[in-house]
Order: structure tokens, then C-alpha cells, then sequence
């Protein structure tokens, strides 16, 4: 993204038509440039190329393989011959135009002779257990693949070979493109099965990287540290021996794993031994490094990850040096590479850019620019001597010291309170059946109830209304004098919507974390720390320094106010304590699990002043429950679900029966851990539905889920609005899965990046249609 989010902004400039595709192209030329010369400048040996995308790397794989060939005859080749999907390609569209519209979807009226766009974007999910979002690919029966006519891997490593810097270029592997891939709507083909049709092009594209100049090749196969199914680990073999048998009209390969261990797929590094390097996680998990050296053949080198590319604590420099002392100790200098655990993607950019941070706290961090200078300390440290860092070494043991003994870290009170939780705070004081009769009786909901996930669009204006308050240009009279007249507008526009369930908007939140730990103890912020969570959209996750507890009320003034304007009941909005968590950089010198039932007792206090407010249905959200799962099955997961499980119900058990909990989940895939979905009690969920062809709804069925429902119908990522038959269409599809008592009416997620002209589009469209089955059924009843 840049340090200051210079990608974003022309991203988001040229889908508005303010910036030309050849400036965002410029752009992006130049911050791949800069970002190369960061990294040489740190002293890192080996830079990669092909990291970057202007949407998601995924999406970037599914376009190289989409056949875009220079002969306009070979146009009527594309739909068979391709990754791109044909719903996309029969626009004619420009490479980068198909490209966000996969991403994010294109709909565009007819101008002149230029035909009318209405195209969905595909599918988006979860990285492995991260906070970044892939773009899934789509495939279909018979798929064939062609290689882009100008591949952007090798575009970008002459780019950098230009300017005097060559580069690995990094792929994403054929096994993991095609186990992350799924069939498109009407198919049936398992992905994998289509890896002898994936390869050639992989062996075209890395001939064509060797002819360009390249030495080696970083091919990402994180699937490996999954619980594969028989077809995805067997794909490896195959794949690899067809690569290797090539020989030297291909760079040498590194084959790079990371978010977790490998040792259970172990099995799979002997069909690897004309790979050049394996790559391994080691801040993840330390423990595989033995299994895996153990793994390797007689002359391959092990690439060591131990600076953590997923948080922002300094890196403890001693146990990083003895961990890769201890592998050259085994297998020699000249076999081992120092580096970071995974892509620095999920860090910020440079802590150089936080001049607000206190000191002593500042001191505890490193962001990717200083996590590349620590790879450099390290190897300097193993290959020329301690003595050449001793310096660097002997400042940041000072500072992991100082860290440890802070006071800014240890809250007596907060420990305390959590010894004295007891079982019976977990659980509502009715079952399901007795509170949902309750709330019908308080509430008077109508069948197939309408509502949106929480927050409304963040307009320029409140942007600019929150910038004057942060820098006191208004005062704080003056800011709330204007938030209520943004929930005034909200609540009108409801009103006119004719919505059933209404939510403030959520006008006076920066973030649905960032929100709630400013209001927090043991949190810090930053001004500039933005990491990418999909395509232009970036966030700015506060860091958990020490114990967590709440001061005073954070929501219950605006929600109050928003009720005592509002015709129909007015949601609390809260983000739940694993999300609160899993969205923060969180400590790493204390189980996660204890943050998180301090952030379950800090939403509890919440809750009950929401409720004794007057706020009779709060939604407490937990679209991270599904990130935070372990990659595997076993204890580690089920250990993880019950005290996710048991924070989420510390924090709504508290409130009164007529009182109705709702909580939202987004890009979740529940056929795992469905029981834990179930546990939570909650009495409504809303879940993203609209681009996963109700394969959600099917585990509802299957486990006779008694509770309420509310699939979004709409996806709000994309800035395309959809008809009223569409959202028919959805809804008669969920009712093959659902009773028409359960079924709530609603988006997929929050609206806040939208715009309201599409959003009240979308909304009359989404109320219409609910009108139109409550009239149904209310008829046929």
C-alpha cells in the first residue's frame, strides 16, 4: 500500500475516474521501485518480486492463467481456454477493468456504442487464519489454462532487473491454487483434479522467468501445513517431479510454507529434492525444526523464518540467532537462509511514521521496514560474528527486558476479577424457546424482519468532522452536536426504508476495533500502522500492550440517543471480544485466551448498561471467530473453540430473556466447527451468504439449528446494486434451507464503505422483496 497508502488512494481515485489507467499503473511501477530499494537498503539479500497486486495476489494467479492473448482470433478461445471465468471476459474489458471487476465486481450502464456491465465479483475468503482476504478462483469441468501474453511475474522482474536489482519472483504453487480454488456455480469438478492441466503453464511461466534472467523462484505452498485430503497431498508429487524433470530451463525453487508446522505432511519433502530450498515457519512453530532438517536431502538449503510477519513486536534477536545456529550446526553455514516467518503484508509499514507513540511503549515495536533491518542484524550475527551487532544486539535486549517488567503490562484488578468468574456467568438465564417468545411478545417483529449489519456510510463529511475533533479544531460539543445529526439522517433514512430493526450507523466510529480499544485500558494506537484486509480497504489495528478492562461506558450514549428517535427497536452495536482480539495486534507474552476473557468482561459491563438504557437488542459481532481457528484439527482447535466460545458468552449472557442477542459472522465456513456456532446461544445470527451458493445454510439444516437466521442476501463489497428479483432469488433459495420464522432479511456485512446512493438502492430492493414473501407466507398462513 505505501507508507502513507498511496495505492489506495489511486486505486480508489481511478474506480472513481479521477486518476487515468496509465497514472495508476505509473503508480504502482513506482511504490514497486521504492519497495525494492527499502528492502536492499535494510541489507536483505534476496528481494522478492511479484508481491505486489493492485487487488489480491490470488486474483493476479487467476488472471495470469486466463489466457489473455495478443490475436484478436484468439478472443473466441478465451471461455474454454482460461481461469478467468467467461462472465467476465465477454465485456472486452481492459486487463486491469476485468481485473477489479473480479475483484470487486462491475456495474455500469450502456454508453454509446459500449454495451451495459453488470457483472458480480467472485467469492472472497479468509487468508488461511489471517485478517487478509483472497479473491477464490472459480473454476470449471475440463478447465484448460493459457499463459497471460505478458506475464506480470516476469514483467516485474525486468522492472526490477532495470533498476539494478534482481529479484525472486514469488508464485503462488499449482497444489495451493488449485486446493484454494472451487467450483463455479452448476459445476462439479473437484479443482485438484485439474492439475495436469495447470502445469504446462506453470513450466511455460518459469522458463520464461529463466530466460529473463532469473535465478530462483519462490513457489508458496502454505496448503501444506492443512489437514489435506488424500488428492490435494498426492497433487505434490506429480507436480513437482514434472517441474524438476525440466531441469536447468527453469530457476531453482524454493518452496515456501508458512502460518503454521508442516511436520504431519512431512511425507511430502522427499518428492521435493530437486527443489532448491524449503521454507518454514519458526515463530509460528519452532518446534517442526528438527523434523524438518531431518527432512531435507543431502544439499538443499533450509530457509529459516524467524522475524514474525504477522505482529509488530520486536523481534528477540538472541533465541532468532540461536534458532538458525542451531540449524547451521546440522546442516552448515552455506545451507541455511534467514528470513522473515511469512510476507510482511500483515504488518504496517514503518514505525518511523509514528511520532505520537509514547517511547517507552514505541521501543517494544517493529514494523515491516525494521523487521527487514532485524533479517539483516541476524544474519550478520551468524555469519561475521556477535560482535559485529553487539551494538543492535545489546539495545534490543534491553528493550524485550524493559518490556517484560513494565508496569503498563500488569493490572492487579483486571486479574482479580477474572479469578472470580464462575461457570453460571456463561449462560442466559432461559433456553432459546422461552426467550424468543419473550422478545416476539417485546419487540413485535413481522415475519422475515429487516435489518442491516450496523454501520451506514462513512460519508467525506464525517471524515473530515472526526480529523477536525482528533486535532482539536472542534470541540467535543460541537462533534456529538454533529454525530446525532448524522444518526437523525440515519434514522429518517431507515424510516423511509422502512426497515423493521434499526441500527445508529455507527458515524462516530473510526473502526469496529480501533472504536472500542481507544475506549479500553491496555491498548495502544498508532497514526500510520495500516495493513491491507482486501483490495483498497486497510486497517489500522490498535495493539494490546497489557491488561484489558473498561473505564466507562463506550457505546451507550448514542445508541440511547438513537432509541429515543426511533419508531422501531434500535440495535446496540458491539464488536465481540475474539474480534476485539484477533483484529488487534495482540500481546505474545500472555495466552490469547486470557485477553480474551478480559475483553469478555469489559463487553459484559457493556451490555448491561446498553440494555438498562433502554437498548433491547444488541448484536455483539464475531466475524474473526472463524479466522482464529487452529489450521488443524485436534485439541489445539477444540481448546481454542471453548474459550473463544466461553468469552463471547461471558459477554451476553448477563442481560434480561426479552432481551435479544444477535452477533454477525463474515466469510465463514462453519462445517467445522458448527457445534461452537451452535454454543454461542446467540439468539439471531447474520451470516455472509450471497456468494457461496447457500453452502452455509446446508450445516444449519443438517444439525436442526433451532435459533433465527439471517443469510445476507447482497454482497456490500462491491459498489453494484441488485435487483429486487435477485434478492428474491436469494431469498427463495434460503427458505430450501430454512422455515420462514427464522429467516431474517439482511446485507451481507456493515455498509460503511459504500456509497448511500447504491446503499438506498440496494436497501428498497432488499425491504421489497422481504415485503414480498412476508405478504406470501403471511397469506398461505
Amino acid at each position: 500500500m505505501g507508507a502513507n497508502r498511496e495505492l489506495k488512494k489511486a486505486t480508489e481515485a481511478y474506480w472513481a475516474g479521477k486518476l487515468s489507467q496509465k497514472e495508476l499503473l505509473e503508480e504502482g511501477k513506482r511504490l514497486r521501485l521504492d519497495h525494492w530499494k527499502i528492502q536492499k537498503r535494510a541489507g536483505v539479500d534476496v528481494i522478492p518480486s511479484n508481491d505486489f497486486s493492485f487487488y489480491d495476489q490470488v486474483l493476479d494467479h487467476i488472471q495470469l492463467f486466463g489466457g489473455i492473448v495478443n490475436l484478436p482470433e484468439d478472443k473466441s478461445l478465451r471461455s474454454d481456454l482460461q481461469a478467468t471465468p467467461e462472465r467476465y471476459t465477454k465485456y472486452n474489458l481492459t486487463q486491469i477493468d476485468e481485473f477489479f471487476a473480479m475483484g470487486r465486481g462491475l456495474q455500469r450502464p450502456a454508453k454509446g456504442d459500449t454495451p451495459a456491465v453488470d457483472v458480480p465479483s467472485l467469492e472472497m475468503v479468509k487468508w488461511f487464519d489471517s485478517n487478509y482476504h483472497y479473491v477464490k478462483p472459480t473454476l470449471k469441468e475440463g478447465q484448460s489454462f493459457v499463459l497471460n501474453a505478458n506475464p506480470k511475474p516476469v514483467v516485474e522482474f525486468l522492472e526490477a532487473k532495470d533498476a539494478g536489482i534482481v529479484t525472486r519472483p514469488v508464485l503462488v504453487g499449482p497444489v495451493s491454487f488449485l486446493h484454494l480454488a472451487k467450483p463455479d456455480r452448476g459445476q462439479k469438478v473437484e479443482p485438484i483434479s485439474l492439475l495436469q492441466n495447470l502445469l504446462p503453464v506453470y513450466e511455460e511461466l518459469l522458463i520464461k522467468l529463466k530466460e529473463a534472467g532469473a535465478e530462483t523462484v519462490q513457489i508458496d505452498e502454505p496448503v501444506l501445513v492443512f489437514d489435506l485430503p488424500s488428492t490435494s497431498k498426492a497433487a505434490f508429487k506429480p507436480a513437482y517431479e514434472k517441474l524438476a524433470a525440466i531441469g536447468d530451463k527453469i530457476p531453482k525453487l524454493v518452496f515456501a510454507t508458512y502460518f503454521g508446522d508442516i511436520v504431519h505432511n512431512i511425507d511430502v519433502l522427499p518428492h521435493l529434492t530437486n527443489v532448491y530450498a524449503i521454507h518454514v515457519d519458526l515463530v509460528r512453530n519452532p518446534e517442526q525444526l528438527d523434523s524438518v532438517l531431518q527432512a531435507l536431502s543431502p544439499k538443499q538449503v533450509l530457509s529459516v523464518g524467524v522475524v514474525d510477519g504477522r505482529n509488530i513486536w520486536k523481534t528477540n534477536l538472541k533465541k532468532a540467532i540461536e534458532t538458525v545456529e542451531t540449524a547451521i550446526q546440522k546442516i552448515g553455514r552455506d545451507r541455511v537462509i534467514v528470513a522473515s516467518s511469512s510476507s510482511l503484508l500483515h504488518t504496517p509499514h514503518t514505525l518511523e511514521s509514528e511520532k505520537a507513540l509514547d517511547a517507552e511503549v514505541r521501543d517494544w515495536f517493529s514494523f515491516a521496514v525494521e523487521k527487514a533491518h532485524e533479517l539483516a542484524i541476524i544474519a550478520k550475527a551468524v555469519t561475521e560474528g556477535p560482535a559485529t551487532v553487539r551494538e543492535q544486539l545489546e539495545a534490543n535486549a534491553k528493550s524485550i527486558q524493559a518490556r517484560s517488567t513494565s508496569k503498563l503490562t500488569n493490572d492487579p484488578k483486571v486479574k482479580d476479577r477474572q479469578a472470580k468468574i464462575t461457570r453460571e456467568m456463561h449462560n442466559r438465564k432461559s433456553p432459546f424457546p422461552v426467550r424468543i417468545a419473550q422478545q416476539q411478545k417485546h419487540l413485535n417483529l413481522p415475519l422475515f424482519p429487516t435489518t442491516t449489519i450496523g454501520s451506514f456510510p462513512q460519508t467525506k463529511e464525517i471524515r473530515i468532522q472526526r480529523n477536525k475533533f482528533t486535532k482539536g479544531e472542534i470541540t467535543a460539543e460541537q462533534y456529538e452536536k454533529f454525530i446525532e445529526k448524522e444518526i437523525q439522517e440515519s434514522v429518517k433514512i431507515q424510516d423511509e426504508l422502512g426497515l423493521d430493526v434499526y441500527v445508529h450507523g455507527e458515524s462516530e466510529r473510526n473502526d469496529m476495533v480501533q472504536y472500542f480499544g481507544e475506549r479500553l485500558t491496555g491498548y495502544v494506537f498508532t497514526t500510520h500502522a495500516w495493513v491491507q484486509s482486501y483490495g483498497s480497504r486497510c486497517v489500522r489495528p490498535p495493539i494490546i500492550v497489557g491488561d484489558i478492562s473498561r473505564p466507562s461506558p463506550m457505546t451507550v450514549r448514542e445508541s440511547k440517543y438513537a432509541a429515543t428517535i426511533s419508531k422501531k427497536p434500535m440495535k446496540g452495536m458491539l464488536t465481540g471480544p475474539v474480534t476485539c482480539l484477533r483484529w488487534s495486534f495482540p500481546r505474545d507474552d500472555v495466552h490469547q485466551s486470557i485477553q480474551a476473557e478480559q475483553l469478555g468482561l469489559a463487553l459484559r459491563d457493556e451490555v448491561a448498561d446498553l440494555e438498562a438504557a433502554g437498548i433491547y437488542v444488541i448484536q455483539v459481532d464475531e466475524p474473526a471467530l472463524r479466522e482464529g481457528l487452529p489450521l488443524r484439527s485436534g485439541p489445539e482447535r477444540e481448546n481454542y473453540l471453548s474459550w473463544a466460545v466461553n468469552s463471547f458468552r461471558l459477554s451476553t449472557a448477563g442481560v434480561q430473556d426479552s432481551t435479544q442477542i444477535h452477533s454477525h459472522f463474515c466469510y465463514s465456513e462453519f462445517q467445522d466447527f458448527f457445534h461452537a456456532i451452535a454454543a454461542l446461544d446467540a439468539d439471531v445470527l447474520s451470516i455472509e451468504n450471497s456468494k457461496s451458493d447457500a453452502k452455509l445454510l446446508r450445516v444449519f439444516v443438517d444439525e436442526a439449528y433451532p435459533r433465527h437466521i439471517g443469510p445476507g442476501v447482497y454482497d456490500i463489497h462491491s459498489p453494484r446494486v441488485p435487483s429486487e428479483q435477485e434478492v428474491k432469488d436469494r431469498i427463495e433459495e434460503m427458505l430450501q434451507y430454512l422455515k420462514p420464522e427464522q429467516l431474517w432479511i439482511d446485507p451481507d456485512c456493515g455498509l460503511k464503505t459504500r456509497q448511500w446512493v447504491e446503499t438506498k438502492a440496494a436497501l428498497t430492493n432488499m425491504v421489497n422483496a422481504a415485503k414480498f414473501y412476508r405478504a406470501k407466507y403471511s397469506k398461505s398462513s
